[in-house]
């Protein structure tokens, strides 16, 4: 069963490069422009989107151009699959295709109200929460060079917006990050302090930083994906994304003048996103790491398949319910054995097909919001996490024996993994570990005792790792 709606339900004409939208992949096209996308459909209004990637992505980019900015969002579930038109992107830019400042000239530009990130962690260059000094795109930046990083880019484009006499904007992270807003102001702050003392100033008086927690499975694009769009549109549309149907987005109220009608299409706008955020990183992701990294080693390529096993799905349980739930502050209202039944089953969609190796990439980024946090809060409050210690064990397990896998400390990590002793090499890489399990003695030993069970037996330790959380 399928349902399209063939037109945009606002007036394409009235739109005006109000939004732009960096790191514009497939997340992006399912998620912020899907909220906006109903939005406009709401209220109405002239919020159009400026696309732009700063590396890979030109052919994308041209091919949105060449679709007039029209592409379609699949929601996928079951038997189910509900198409919408998405009309809110109105022009797309590539320093390479466009010119080197293409992207901070547009930032200067009068219309424009808001910059949405979707930069991927490492996009921040961040390390303990400010800017990396020592990062080789910082470096090469704040040396005067046209600005290849992120962060560097947007420094930039606040810069010609200040001397152009326009007022500040806002600046969404849809990253997930705790504290993203914070991050992405430490960030940007932080290169601006470096460059031009006067500019920080302004933009620390002018510029918002509200924080955001988004929630959506949106998996790479596949052939199977693209099979089902078309099968459900009667025509090919490789502009499309293939998602799950469910999705969220809480947003900190905290924007320069009225903000792009996300509210009306259906995200939360609230004064402390923290608890949303906390509550997705560690239950959502943090089983998703879980996953990605546990399921190889079973044999599996998907989160689907990972689901249909003996004991996976009960790891998954006990993971969120018996040792993540208890270091959150739970949002109000909310049944977080609920929640994590939900997710459960979120988990099972085989439409998406979603990799694991997707899922993995970048984990050393990952893993100290999804379980190093965690793992902490147990620690100090004596409270069992066997099924952590697991997750950490088969990352450590994976960087040796599997694959490479896509991460910004891939060869460190690796060197690392083939020492005699892996654990210990890898925990001791610096700036992966909080302060509290750099030298917790009861932290190592669990993980050490997790890898070596792994390795001998990857059925035998999950089974065990299930009966201590129950001792």
């Amino acid at each position: 069963m399928s349902r399209t709606l063939p037109q945009s339900p606002y007036p394409r004409d009235r739109l005006k490069p109000r939004i732009l939208h960096l790191g514009f992949g497939a997340f992006a096209r399912a998620h912020p422009m899907v909220y906006l996308h109903h939005g406009l459909a709401q209220t109405g209004g002239d919020w159009g989107v400026v696309a732009a990637r700063l590396n890979s992505g030109i052919e994308a980019l041209s091919a949105l151009d060449a679709a007039r900015g029209l592409y379609h969002v699949a929601e996928a579930d079951g038997d189910m699959t509900c198409l919408h038109q998405i009309g809110t992107v109105i022009g797309t830019c590539h320093p390479a295709r466009d010119g080197a400042m293409a992207v901070p000239d547009l930032i200067a530009t009068p219309d424009l109200s808001v910059i949405l990130l979707t930069i991927t962690e490492k996009g921040y260059c961040s390390h303990d929460g400010n800017l990396d000094l020592s990062h080789p795109g910082v470096q090469a930046d704040l040396a005067g060079n046209t600005p290849c990083t992120a962060i560097g880019t947007l420094v930039a484009g606040l810069r010609q917006r200040r001397a152009a006499g326009h007022g500040g904007l806002t600046l969404l992270s849809c990253d997930n990050q705790p504290d993203n807003g914070a991050l992405t102001r430490a960030a940007v702050v932080g290169f601006a302090k470096e460059q031009d003392p006067e500019l920080a100033d302004w933009i620390e008086a002018e510029v918002r930083f509200p924080s955001s927690m988004v929630d959506r499975i949106v998996p790479a694009m596949t052939p199977e994906s693209y099979d089902v769009i078309e099968d459900a549109l009667g025509h090919a549309d490789k502009n499309a994304i293939l998602c799950e149907p469910f999705r969220q987005w809480v947003i900190e109220d905290n924007f320069v003048g009225t903000p792009p009608p996300f509210e009306a299409g259906g995200a939360l706008l609230v004064k402390d996103v923290q608890p949303f955020e906390d509550m997705k990183l560690r239950l959502l992701n943090g089983a998703h790491t879980t996953l990605a990294w546990l399921g190889p080693f079973l044999g599996y390529e998907t989160v689907a398949d990972c689901m249909s096993d003996a004991d996976l799905p009960q790891v998954l349980r006990q993971l969120m319910l018996a040792e993540q739930a208890s270091t959150l502050t739970l949002p109000e209202g909310i049944d977080v054995e609920h929640y994590a039944d939900e997710l459960l089953q979120r988990f099972t969609n085989t439409r998406l097909q979603h990799k694991l190796v997707q899922i993995a990439a970048d984990s050393s980024q990952k893993m100290p919001q999804r379980l190093f946090a965690p793992i902490a809060r147990n620690i100090a409050a004596d409270r069992p996490w066997p099924i952590s210690a697991l997750a950490i064990a088969a990352w450590i397990l994976g960087l040796r024996d599997l694959a490479p896998i896509t991460d910004p400390h891939q060869t460190p990590l690796r060197k690392a993994a083939q020492q005699h002793d892996p654990v210990a090499a890898i925990l001791a890489l610096p700036g992966l570990l909080p302060d509290a399990l750099r030298t917790n003695a009861a932290f190592m030993s669990n993980v050490n005792l997790a890898f070596a069970a792994l390795a001998r037996d990857p059925r035998a330790a999950i089974k065990q790792a299930l009966l201590e959380d129950h001792a």
